[in-house]
C-alpha cells in the first residue's frame, strides 16, 4: 500500500486527485492522511470528492473515507479500467475542468471509448478554464497521440456552478514524446471572448476590444471572437486568448 501525507508543499486537493488516478492506473492501494490540512477548510471538497469518486466508478475501487471534509482516504483499485458513458455532477461550482484531468488518464488506458459529462464551474481562480483545455491543452496533448475532444455545452461561473462539459477519449494506441526544443514564431493570436446574461451591457465586445487594445499596444494583431449565452444559471464571463 501506497501513503501519502497530504499536508506536504501546498497541501492542496491536486495531491488527492493525482494519488488517486496514478493508483487507479497501477492498481495499487492508497493511504492517504491529512488531506488539505493547511487550509482554511480542510479535509475533501465536493470538487476533491467528485474525483474519488469518479475514479473509482470507473475501476470498481472501494473507498474508504469518501465523504465531505473527511481527512482520510483509503483506497483499493479494483477492475480494469472500463470505458462508456459517465455522468457526474460535483453539486457546486467547482471545477470540472480538474476533475476531467483526474479522468483523462484512466480514459486514456480504458477497455473501449470514454464519454465523460461533467456538471459544475468552468471558470474559477485556479483552474484551467474550459476554454484553455479545449484549445491548448487538447491540442497538445494530440501531438502526443490522446486522441480527446471536448466541447462546453453550458457555462457556469462561481457561485451557482452548473456549467457543463462534455469530452470524448479514445484509448491510447501508442504515446509519442512531445519535443519542444525551440521556440516558434508567433504566427497569430485567436481569442475567445464569452458572457452570459450581459448582451445589454456588451460585455463580450467591451472585453474583445480591450484585449485587441493591449495586444495592438505591444506590437500583435489579433482576433478574438465575441460569444453570447444565455443558458448559464448566473452571469459570468470568460476571456481567452492564444497562439497558433
Amino acid at each position: 500500500m501506497i501513503h501519502i501525507d497530504g499536508s506536504q508543499r501546498s497541501g492542496s486537493g491536486t495531491i488527492v486527485r493525482y494519488a488517486i488516478t496514478l493508483c487507479s492506473l497501477l492498481g495499487e492501494e492508497l493511504h492517504i492522511t491529512n488531506i488539505r490540512a493547511k487550509r482554511d477548510k480542510p479535509g475533501l471538497r465536493p470538487q476533491h470528492l467528485a474525483s474519488v469518486r469518479a475514479c473509482a466508478r470507473m475501476c470498481d475501487a472501494q473507498v474508504k473515507g469518501a465523504e465531505a471534509k473527511s481527512a482520510e482516504v483509503i483506497y483499493s483499485p479494483g477492475s480494469p479500467i472500463r470505458g462508456g458513458h459517465y455522468e457526474w455532477d460535483i453539486g457546486t461550482a467547482g471545477s470540472t475542468t480538474m476533475l476531467l484531468m483526474s479522468l483523462l488518464p484512466l480514459a486514456c488506458f480504458a477497455d473501449k471509448e470514454t464519454t465523460l459529462r461533467l456538471t459544475g464551474g468552468l471558470f474559477q481562480d485556479f483552474a484551467p478554464s474550459a476554454h484553455h483545455m479545449q484549445h491548448v491543452l487538447f491540442p497538445a496533448l494530440a501531438k502526443m497521440g490522446i486522441r480527446a475532444e471536448m466541447e462546453i455545452v453550458r457555462p457556469g461561473y462561481v457561485p451557482r456552478g452548473g456549467g457543463i462539459i462534455q469530452a470524448n477519449i479514445k484509448p491510447l494506441r501508442g504515446m509519442k514524446p512531445l519535443v519542444l526544443l525551440e521556440q516558434d514564431r508567433l504566427k497569430e493570436i485567436r481569442g475567445l471572448s464569452l458572457s452570459s446574461h450581459l448582451r445589454k451591457q456588451r460585455v463580450s465586445e467591451r472585453m474583445a476590444g480591450e484585449c485587441r487594445s493591449l495586444l495592438a499596444q505591444a506590437g500583435y494583431q489579433s482576433y478574438i471572437e465575441t460569444l453570447w449565452d444565455e443558458t448559464s444559471s448566473q452571469e459570468g464571463a470568460g476571456l481567452a486568448v492564444c497562439n497558433r
